[in-house]
């Protein structure tokens, strides 16, 4: 959820890190460097750094020379837990990390740039300089989405809803916002991510990459029936004479007998890929259901008598194959 956000061009992002741990190794440095490797987006914060080991600091971090962000870092000092169970309040916490600060030689001399009111301070006007560099961006972008919506409202302004054109582009338009959900479940650069279980073009993956495989290596290699076979069929192709080299036929009659072994593991893979097609498209068309229910010119009996002259041609054609594949020698009209 946290990538959701923070990869957006438009979106400051506030790096959290205690001092008391390695700095390089921070995951909250390291999400940022992800999605803002210049650094000109992520504001450093670094928290505990009375907690720091005795004879360590984190000047170098401070002074935006170990990890250099263009915004900076900026230390705190918050209250620990015994000073929460204390009742110590937030004014006293704040005045004794302004001392921390005033007291310590390695921040003394950058005092005025630490602790939570500058962090405030500075917070406040990132984020309202920020809005000003952006806003002029959004608005562009409204107009052109706008400008964009009103001449699609034009094009509709006379229309009729029964008229077989706007039908017919209402319906274009949905097969083709069908291909695009269709290429992002199965390519995998879809905006919502399902975090519950594999699906589209993940589950696909798992099918070639691990199932695929799995059923390869079940099926029993016997290495010397094969060796035998091999020998057999070498000497029935040389018949009375006796041959130097190995003939191409006995390879090919070999090798052609060991791939049928593999028909059973490809088929099982290509069921378990059709499903997960079948499953996606389902998924695609559900999505698509109430723009297709709002398409009222096309009547119930007339989707019924299209339906069944589809299904009666679909099971003609059927039979014909199957007639076919089971009897070449059987004409077809």
């Amino acid at each position: 959820m946290i990538m959701q956000f923070i990869s957006r061009k438009n979106c400051l992002i506030l790096a959290v890190t205690p001092a008391n741990t390695d700095l390089t190794n921070s995951d909250a440095l390291k999400l940022a460097k992800d999605v803002d490797p210049q650094g000109l987006r992520t504001i450093g914060v670094i928290t505990k750094l009375d907690l720091m080991d005795e004879g360590t600091d984190a000047r170098n971090v401070l002074e935006n020379k170990l990890l250099p962000l263009r915004r900076g870092y900026i230390g705190i000092v918050n209250r620990s837990q015994k000073d929460i169970e204390g009742k110590k309040d937030i004014k006293a916490a704040l005045i004794a990390e302004r001392n921390f600060f005033l007291s310590q030689h390695a921040y003394k001399h950058m005092a005025e740039r630490m602790g939570t009111p500058y962090l405030q301070k500075i917070l406040n006007e990132q984020l309202t300089n920020h809005i000003r560099e952006i806003l002029p961006v959004l608005r562009d972008k409204l107009r052109r989405q706008l400008s964009s919506l009103e001449k699609e409202v034009a094009e509709f302004k006379d229309c009729r809803p029964d008229d077989p054109a706007i039908t017919a582009k209402a319906l274009l338009l949905m097969v083709k916002q069908f291909s695009v959900d269709f290429d992002k479940k199965i390519e995998g650069s879809g905006n919502q991510v399902d975090t519950v279980e594999l699906s589209g073009g993940a589950r696909i993956n798992k099918v070639f990459h691990e199932r695929f495989p799995f059923e390869l290596v079940k099926r029993e290699f016997d290495e010397k029936e094969l060796r035998r076979e091999i020998s057999f069929a070498i000497k029935n192709i040389h018949g009375i004479r006796s041959g130097l080299f190995t003939p191409d036929m006995a390879f090919e009659t070999i090798v052609k007998k060991q791939i049928v072994k593999l028909k059973e593991p490809c088929l099982k893979c290509v069921d378990l890929v059709i499903q997960e097609l079948i499953h996606t498209i389902r998924q695609c068309s559900h999505k698509l259901l109430p723009d297709l229910l709002g398409i009222t010119s096309i009547s119930s009996g007339q989707i019924s008598k299209t339906a069944g002259r589809d299904g009666e041609d679909s099971f003609k054609l059927h039979t014909r194959e199957r007639r076919k594949d089971e009897d070449p020698g059987i004409a077809t009209d």
